[in-house]
């Protein structure tokens, strides 16, 4: 099978790398792909462009993709997906009507309201709210405040904050930038991520994960797009996925069906496990990053034919998904001043390891790797338990150097404490 997987990160690296194992695999091309990807495939620079339905057709049509793996929720939203099928492709992810469930966060309440799930409270503020009106509405939440930009924002465009003063100004900021801000009440309970195929009204859920958003340690600083990650998780109830499942993903991927919107590809459920059971924070309409890179690192079913089946409507008849057992985990390294203004083309040494997988990644003139992006590389592990699989990550990354780079020390270290309960 000749596959074409479009994006340029490491979740398309995990992708690619779980991809490339699959005896069913030919030939892999990415669209633009990273530096780390050219030893699995051709990386085609040229294709930079990712959001462009035309641009990705004809490189599809150009390499005679037989399946199109989308990695970023930007071409699902822009309807990349819709071109493709409509001139015959085979495609993993959602088509740009199913895709506002991440594009679009009033649409994403609107389908839980109608499907009965439970969701943060909330209100909708557009551009050209008057002053008064913006205050009545803070006044509405709070001590908490949740405050998000209502379209696609990398995972960094939400502001958690007990200062009114710091909500009001990211919600002056977004409806400066033209667009729409939700404001939510703040949901308790340690946060979940699990991701499920989903074809029409046939959930098959993942291993669930969780995400490390903050930048520093001790979960301090500003909102990232994912600094660390691991799975399974240990203080979970035994049940907890087959609730999220029964509760939330089957209604959602139901409703979108009845909307004529059916669902295709990876639904990404972010929600906060609260003393009454699992509640949605968000969805996205693609494989999360950094979670992917942990998830797949566990998977022992073929992954281009899971991906095919759900691409060409089959994924009911897909055998039971096989998992390692045992645990996996993921540390960012990022580029100095990320998240706010990452720099670029630092040198970076000893990341030859096969558990390195590359973000923002490139070479410069030299030949030599180098920071091309926020996040830079991710580094995995996996052991028996999560301790080992912790153990394992860093004990590879504190053998890469590249000037300014920084990651968090812990993550997964709550759950390895016994800190996290529900």
């Amino acid at each position: 099978m000749r596959i074409l997987v479009i994006g340029s990160g490491a979740r398309e690296h995990a992708l690619a790398l779980g991809l490339s194992k699959d005896p069913a695999t030919t030939e892999l091309h990415f669209a633009p792909g990273n530096a780390g990807m050219e030893a699995l495939g051709t990386c085609h620079p040229e294709a930079a462009k990712v959001d462009d339905p035309q641009a990705m057709l004809a490189l599809a049509k150009k390499v005679e993709a037989e399946l199109v793996v989308v990695g970023p929720e930007i071409p699902l939203v822009a309807g990349v997906a819709d071109a493709l099928r409509e001139n015959g492709f085979a495609v993993f992810g959602p088509n740009k009507d199913a895709a506002r469930i991440e594009g679009s966060k009033a649409f994403a309440k609107d389908v839980m309201a109608a499907a009965g799930v439970a969701t943060a409270r909330a209100e909708q503020i557009t551009p050209g709210a008057s002053d008064e009106e913006i205050e009545k509405a803070l006044d509405n939440f709070g001590p908490h405040y949740v405050v998000k930009d209502d379209g696609l924002a990398g995972g960094k465009g939400v502001v958690v904050t007990d200062d009114r003063a710091a909500a009001r100004a990211h919600v002056d900021a977004v409806l400066a930038a033209g667009n729409p801000v939700l404001l939510e009440s703040f949901l308790d309970g340690p946060e979940v991520s699990l991701f499920c195929l989903v074809d029409g009204e046939v959930v098959v859920p993942l291993l669930p994960a969780q995400d490390h958003k903050r930048a520093y340690d001790n979960d301090e600083g500003p909102n990232t797009g994912g600094m660390g990650a691991y799975t399974p998780l240990p203080w979970l109830p035994e049940d907890g996925v087959r609730r999220i499942v029964d509760e939330v993903c089957k209604p959602v991927a139901h409703e979108m069906v009845a909307r004529g919107c059916a669902y295709s590809g990876l639904l990404y459920a972010g929600l906060a496990w609260g003393k009454e059971g699992p509640a949605v924070v968000e969805f996205n309409c693609r494989f999360g990053d950094p979670e992917t890179q942990a998830v797949l690192a566990l998977l022992k079913s073929p992954l281009a034919e899971v991906l095919n089946a759900v691409a060409t409507g089959k994924l009911a008849e897909l055998p039971p998904l096989e998992w390692e057992d045992g645990y996996a985990l993921t540390v960012v390294l990022a580029a100095e001043n990320y998240p706010a203004s990452p720099r670029k083309g630092d040198v970076i040494t000893g990341a030859d390891s096969e558990a390195v997988l590359h973000a923002g990644t490139a070479r410069n003139e030299a030949g030599e790797l180098v920071s091309a992006g926020g996040r830079v590389l991710n580094v995995i592990g996996t052991g028996a338990t999560l301790a080992d699989a912790r153990d394992n990550a860093y004990a590879v990354l504190k053998d890469i150097a590249m000037d300014g780079g920084h990651y968090r020390s812990d993550i997964a270290l709550p759950a390895v404490e016994g800190k996290i309960s529900v």
